[in-house]
């Protein structure tokens, strides 16, 4: 393993990256930006608003012709968010995508139930799909004033976002262009927001205890993770910053997803691919680990045995750093790190374990419409085309 830089040549390179931006909005990057893939661009109704859509049910391509029974969706299928669009898109993991929902503008993350309903975050509110009939069911509408509806990576709306164990709620968090997050809890029953609770900046990602007694929201832009009691909707906040908070908004070295071990509770959140805070969410104290990928890292997802899967989007300074990748981290900290082309976002993995699914969307520059498939075990990849900025996914 390369030996992890210091916090001030970490904050350097950032600053090198960052010293061309002429406009004042570049200061608010957080994120490096893609290197080698192909650009793509994002589509949206950007100028729509919550008030103007509908949420009665809608039917797209992915649903059955009228009068006709609707042939139920394969275990196994993949579910992505369309980032650059206004879907979700069910795509057959070796025959590509078989149709799409619309559920609103720029959907980001996703939850799916044990009943089959899918939840997404988009910028307009929470798309409510029934996975098995591929139609949407409801747009539940947050109760956070978000401003106007657009896309693009600074868009107001959902962003993270988790079910309870038990199913019976929905917890996004939900950015607030300019300003700090909140976290809204949605009944699934009623499909009512009934609770709100204030976080930080962006909240990337949204994860739930195992015994559902707490939530935690990661937020991006302010260095930490809001921890929420379930029962009384409190929160605290633990900082989250192994290479401190120096840039404040500016800064790249910023949380983005996490993850809670299945073993003993505590959050796992990778940092550059050389940093992995390890965070106790009741006492608040942070160990940091070694990671080897040596490049800037977003989405993560862990499998009951404990294996860490961590998407690298690419290097923050392609002169010092490495190029994108998946890393998969056994429960006794050894690690793989398999090379990707392109900049990547999240990841789901099949449930024996086997295949992983990376989404090329990526919240910045040089994504492109399609996922990654990995064999776990020989690291072999292959492409497959699906959606549109796919980011958040599923596999039902």
């Amino acid at each position: 393993m390369r030996r992890a830089r210091t916090v001030t040549s970490r904050a350097r390179a950032g600053a090198r990256v960052l010293a061309g931006a002429a406009a004042v909005a570049a200061v608010l990057v957080g994120c490096a930006p893609g290197q080698g893939a192909g650009s793509g661009s994002a589509s949206g109704s950007g100028d729509a608003s919550a008030a103007g859509r509908s949420s009665a049910p809608t039917r797209s391509s992915a649903a059955a012709p009228p009068g006709t029974a609707p042939t139920p969706t394969p275990d196994g299928t993949l579910l992505v968010a369309d980032f650059g669009s206004d879907t979700v898109t069910f795509v057959d993991p070796e025959r590509g995508a078989l149709g799409s929902v619309e559920v609103g503008t720029a959907p980001y993350g996703l939850a799916v139930g044990a009943d089959g309903r899918a939840w997404v975050a988009t910028a307009e509110g929470v798309a409510v799909v029934d996975t098995r009939t591929r139609e949407r069911l409801a747009l539940v509408p947050y109760a956070t004033d978000t401003g106007p509806v657009t896309t693009g990576e600074y868009r107001g709306g959902g962003m993270g976002i988790a079910l309870s164990p038990d199913g019976g709620r929905v917890y996004v968090g939900v950015n607030v262009p300019g300003g700090n997050g909140t976290l809204e809890v949605i009944d699934t029953a009623s499909r009512k927001v009934t609770g709100t609770v204030p976080v930080g900046r962006r909240p990337f990602d949204v994860d739930v205890a195992r015994d559902g007694s707490e939530v935690y929201a990661t937020d991006h832009d302010s260095f930490d993770v809001t921890v929420v009691r379930a029962d009384t909707l409190d929160p605290r906040r633990v900082e989250v910053a192994p290479y401190g908070t120096e840039g404040g908004l500016g800064s790249w070295l910023k949380p983005h997803y996490a993850v809670v071990r299945p073993s003993d509770g505590r959050l796992l959140l990778p940092f550059e691919g050389e940093r992995l805070a390890v965070v106790d969410p009741r006492t608040g104290r942070t160990e940091i680990v070694p990671m080897t990928a040596d490049t800037h890292q977003h989405g993560a997802t862990i499998t009951p045995d404990g294996t860490l899967f961590v998407v690298g989007t690419g290097p923050i300074d392609p002169s010092e750093d490495e190029g994108p990748s998946l890393t998969v981290r056994a429960p006794d900290g050894t690690e793989r790190v398999y090379p990707l082309e392109g900049p990547h976002e999240d990841v789901a993995v099949s449930q024996d374990g086997r295949t992983a699914y990376v989404t090329g969307g990526f919240t910045r520059d040089g994504w492109w419409d399609g996922i990654t498939v990995v064999d776990v075990e020989s690291g072999g990849t292959r492409r497959l085309a699906a959606g549109e900025r796919p980011l958040g996914v599923a596999v039902l």
